[in-house]
């Protein structure tokens, strides 16, 4: 996919107030630990994880998206009346129905005219937004759209301390290290027209592939099917994850490049969905990535899923680490297994 008449107008972010640390949570599981024979710090040591944040027990899941959607339309100077579509694209979502997408869209006052809905697919869900909306500027059907989402690690997290207090499983901890590493956290992208965007990013294009023969690899419930089970439960099968991810990742970039005509020393920034140490520097060195051209943030926010990617661009874009003129690619990876990358000229 190529885009010509694209960019996105800026960013806006709301942090989780709660900070939890990997010794916080490994002090509740001190009996785990201890019937195991595991030594503390090992859940930092095998993820790099040091913190994460989590949302107040009350706070709801569109008041986040909200939060972040107000700073997004404060940073970009975009009204809200000017909104064409907007998109909730978290894994968390208040309700099977309404869309979570039309209590962030009264909040904020979106027109009556714009298209309103969810989006769900694993971590991308913000990339694929982002996608959907660039199409709409592309066609001529809207001048500017919003894609937000709020992630909240904690009801996971505590159900997951619980089941490993009673289950005291080796099998069971291997399988829910990932669902620790879980923060919580908000953000907005607005996209508009390149003619309106005088200090925006012009979105370049971006390819996709899929491996959905992996699709069991990682899987968070509850099961909405029939019948429903309710229960909140998180698997990941992280060898899995990080063996067939990355080769889905190196066939990805290959392509990208060749979507994009990228030369050999391009990109010149990176941006990647934060999994944890190992994932990052394992895919970076599969596709031949200097770690100076990538900025994370997994080791103090954890992986806030769909919010992870979008808020790490947005904060690298406030420390200086993206400038002017860099070519920046965002590298997404979510269950499934889907991959979705996108190039942007800073």
């Amino acid at each position: 996919m190529r885009y010509t008449k694209v960019c996105i107008a800026g960013f806006g972010y709301e942090l989780a107030p709660n900070v939890v640390s990997s010794d916080d949570l490994e002090k509740r599981l001190i009996k785990l630990y201890d019937s195991l024979h595991l030594q503390p710090g090992q859940l930092q040591a095998l993820t790099g994880i040091a913190e994460r944040r989590f949302w107040d027990p009350d706070m709801r899941i569109s008041a986040g998206a909200v939060l972040a959607g107000k700073k997004a339309l404060a940073a970009t100077g975009i009204q809200p009346h000017e909104i064409g579509m907007l998109i909730y694209a978290g894994v968390c979502r208040e309700n099977l129905e309404p869309a979570t997408a039309c209590a962030v869209a009264d909040r904020l006052g979106i027109k009556a005219e714009a298209e309103i809905y969810d989006v769900s697919n694993a971590c991308l869900g913000v990339l694929n937004g982002m996608v959907q909306i660039a199409n709409a500027i592309e066609l001529g059907q809207i001048r500017a759209g919003m894609v937000v989402s709020c992630e909240s690690a904690r009801q996971i997290v505590e159900t997951t301390v619980r089941r490993l207090l009673e289950t005291n499983s080796m099998a069971v901890f291997k399988e829910t290290i990932a669902t620790l590493t879980g923060g919580s956290g908000a953000v907005a992208v607005v996209l508009s027209e390149a003619s309106r965007c005088e200090h925006g990013h012009r979105l370049l294009g971006g390819l996709t592939r899929n491996a959905t023969r992996y699709h069991q690899l990682c899987t968070w419930g509850p099961d909405t099917g029939i019948p429903a089970s309710l229960a909140h439960v998180m698997r990941t099968d992280s060898v899995g994850v990080l063996k067939h991810g990355v080769a889905l990742g190196i066939e990805t970039y290959r392509a990208f490049k060749l979507e994009l005509d990228w030369p050999a020393d391009k990109p010149d920034k990176v941006i990647c969905h934060q999994v944890g140490s190992v994932h990052q520097r394992t895919i970076l060195e599969s596709i031949g990535i200097d770690p100076s051209k990538d900025f994370s943030t997994y080791r103090y926010l954890g992986n806030i899923g769909t919010v992870s990617l979008p808020i790490t661009a947005a904060i690298a874009e406030e420390r200086q680490f993206l400038q002017a003129g860099d070519l920046v690619a965002f590298l997404g990876i979510g269950s499934g297994l889907n991959c979705l990358m996108l190039g942007i000229r800073w």
